[in-house]
């Protein structure tokens, strides 16, 4: 029902307009109409320059015709014309009478008269440079005289940077005055609504500071000149300046474009409506602009052309935007529909015109005239209409404000109620995190008595290094001497068995049974084994001890990775050994330059991990078994550590180098081991660090270093 009413005010809206302005415009129209103006219908014409009149008329010269009026384009060339008053049969000879030419843009429009013997006998010029006139007449006119004495037919000399086309009116005197005082009034009423609606508008902006109406300003204000222009009058305007008049048309319709399309996005909100298009609308101006200069650059003839095209361009898209958004229910696009009909209107009868199918004389732009009139008046109520919807709008706003804000303190209630529990909750998370701290702080200071207990072994392995050193060194003479005192006392034997007596043969028989001698020797060789094989144990250990504290290297220096892995291996062999399978996969690789006790606390907590997830954990019918790789690859030294154990699911992968998280029970893990192997090698080193793992299968962790620090980016 709401619609059908909004229907019906429209409908109201567009009946009394129909009454107040179109019936006055055909009213004037038709008193224009009168049959006191008599067209030109046959024009004989040719092309030629400035010097091809003579004093007499050369009939073959005039060989193209046409009727009804000129319509040649734009040339390069003058136009000559021959008019005819015999197309006339009723002129009186005793009245006066004036020779208008319908097109206000003209540079000279120069008229020849006759003798009867065909001699040049008057020359007058009109037109915007050349102009006479008394008369503030757009249009070029010439009084004619109807003496005996002169011919009938006359020449006209037309000379355009515009398109050429006119046609020719001839009126009695006292016609011509009336119907030249009826266009200005017509022309002054409509600039003068258009500047009222100019000034009201602007004032709208300034109370309500919607960008809309200022751009409606300019808008209303330009299409106002550009019409202006079309009938001759802004030439005047322009303080009768020949350049600024001929590109007054497509300058000022450019300007106007400038300003309709921000006025139509914000009027019919084509954000909402055609988001999809919204960006494309500048297309238009920006056509209006390369028009114009087109023009500026001499190119008259396509810049005209562009511009019936960009008036055809806009006229389809804002039309178009225009039913969307009616169809979608919005108010102000009625009015724009309905606006922009009757500027249509006015521009189809204007059409009809120039086509010769309807012929409204010297007033062909009075439709244009009050199209746009009654289209800026429509679109001002438009505006007006819409401080109301503003002002229910804001009414609306006001009481969903306050809704709102009751609402709010209604909210604030509840998120109390909330924050108070939040905070009593969050108190006790904060009390058992300060336990977890208190506990990781325990942990911390454990590993740093670790770390400086390893720093002591370190030390203590350097201390007893030099004796086990001569331990070991001494073995191998200890055990050449005894050889030779064996050798000697073999000796004695076998010359006792001849030198001695039975009777002391018989004692050395008894002290060697007592002694188990051959017992001895077999013993002391085993001693000797022994001793030497523990001497070599320990060197190793100790060797380890030495190569993986590196305590006296905390400078970047060149390594061979393989010794740090092998002096990790040794210093968990007791965990390894005849319990792990172990494979040791050793290419070729480079000396590294790097931190060598930071690398091989990587690989200790890396081998580490592996051990304890393959003792741990272990999987029925599996050899557990560890597996270590070096290799060369892209400039960088390779070394991948795997393990064939229960490996680890996708959510703990993602959390293995984050700081204190750990898989292992309480107590038995405080979860930066990885987090400093992130450190050493990423952060430290620039390297790589890459892990692999799936479930029941294993774990690959594969560290790539850079073979020279120096050049590390």
């Amino acid at each position: 029902m709401k619609n059908n009413k909004s229907y019906f005010k429209y409908a109201a809206l567009t009946i009394i307009l129909f009454m107040v302005v179109i019936l006055p415009i055909i009213y004037f129209l038709g008193m224009l109409r009168q049959s006191d103006d008599l067209r030109f219908n046959n024009f004989t014409y040719f092309l030629g320059d400035n010097d091809s009149i003579e004093d007499t008329l050369l009939p073959d010269d005039f060989s193209s015709t046409a009727i009804g009026g000129m319509d040649l384009g734009v040339i390069d060339k003058d136009l000559f014309v021959k008019i005819d008053l015999k197309d006339f049969s009723d002129l009186k000879k005793d009245s006066v009478y004036v020779l208008e030419i319908s097109n206000p843009s003209f540079r000279v429009v120069e008229l020849f008269r006759f003798d009867t013997q065909g001699k040049l006998v008057s020359q007058e010029m009109a037109g915007i440079v050349e102009g006479n006139q008394t008369l503030i007449n757009p249009n070029p006119y010439f009084n004619i005289d109807l003496g005996s004495d002169l011919s009938s037919s006359m020449v006209l000399r037309v000379e355009s940077k515009v398109p050429l086309k006119f046609e020719a009116f001839l009126y009695p005197y006292s016609s011509f005055f009336q119907n030249y005082s009826l266009r200005l009034i017509i022309v002054s009423a409509y600039f003068g609504i258009m500047v009222a609606l100019f000034l009201y508008n602007l004032i709208l902006y300034f109370s309500v500071k919607d960008r809309v109406y200022l751009f409606y300003c300019f808008y209303i204000l330009f299409i106002a000149l550009a019409q202006l222009s079309i009938s001759g009058h802004s030439f005047f305007l322009l303080q009768e300046n020949v350049f600024l008049y001929e590109i007054s048309i497509i300058g000022f319709t450019a300007l106007s474009s400038i300003f309709v399309i921000p006025f139509i996005q914000l009027f019919l909100k084509t954000d909402v409506y055609v988001p999809k298009y919204e960006k494309y609308l500048f297309l238009i101006p920006l056509s209006y602009v390369i028009t114009l200069v087109l023009r500026l650059m001499g190119m008259i003839e396509i810049s005209y052309s562009m511009m019936d095209l960009n008036g055809l361009i806009l006229s389809i898209c804002f039309f178009t935007i225009g039913i969307i958004a009616a169809k979608r229910g919005f108010r102000s696009a009625y009015f724009f529909l309905l606006a922009w009909s009757f500027l249509l209107i006015g521009l189809v009868v204007y059409i009809l015109h120039n086509l010769m199918i309807i012929n409204l004389g010297s007033y062909a732009n009075a439709p244009l005239l009050a199209g746009t009139a009654i289209e800026a008046l429509l679109l001002s109520f438009a505006l007006a209409d819409k401080i109301n919807i503003l002002k229910k709008e804001k009414e609306v706003e006001q009481m969903d404000k306050l809704e709102a804000v009751k609402e709010n303190e209604r909210l604030i209630k509840e998120q109390n109620v909330y924050l108070e529990e939040m905070v009593k909750s969050r108190t006790e998370e904060l009390e058992l995190t300060l336990k977890n701290l208190q506990n990781t702080q325990t942990q911390l200071v454990n590993q740093e008595k670790m770390a400086s207990l390893g720093q002591l072994t370190a030390g203590i392995a350097h201390e007893i290094n030099n004796p086990i050193n001569f331990v070991s060194s001494n073995i191998s003479p200890l055990k050449r001497d005894l050889k030779d005192i064996l050798e000697l006392m073999d000796v004695y034997r076998e010359k006792g068995k001849m030198e001695f007596t039975e009777e002391t043969k018989e004692e050395i028989e008894e002290m060697e049974e007592d002694i188990e001698f051959e017992y001895v020797l077999e013993e002391v060789e085993q001693l000797l084994n022994g001793m030497e094989d523990g001497a070599r144990r320990t060197v190793e250990i100790v060797r380890g001890l030495k190569l993986f504290s590196r305590v006296d290297e905390q400078d970047v220096k060149e390594v061979d990775l393989r010794e740090g892995l092998d002096s990790t291996l040794i210093l968990l062999n007791s965990t390894i050994n005849g319990r792990i399978k172990l494979n040791k996969n050793y290419e070729e690789v480079p000396m590294v330059e790097c931190l060598a006790g930071k690398i091989n606390q990587v690989f200790m907590n890396i081998i580490s991990n592996a051990i304890h997830a393959l003792l741990d954990h272990p999987i029925e019918d599996r050899e557990p078994e560890l597996t270590i790789n070096t290799f060369l690859k892209d400039g960088m030294v390779m070394i991948q550590i795997k393990d064939n154990g229960i490996g680890m699911p996708d959510h703990v992968k993602e959390k293995i180098f984050d700081p204190f998280f750990t898989t292992k029970a309480v107590g038995k893990g405080t979860g930066l081991g990885l987090s400093i192997v992130y450190t050493i090698i990423i952060e430290n080193h620039k390297g790589t660090l890459k892990v692999d793992s799936e479930e029941n299968v294993g774990t690959v962790f594969q560290i790539g270093l850079p073979i020279n620090q120096k050049n590390r980016t």
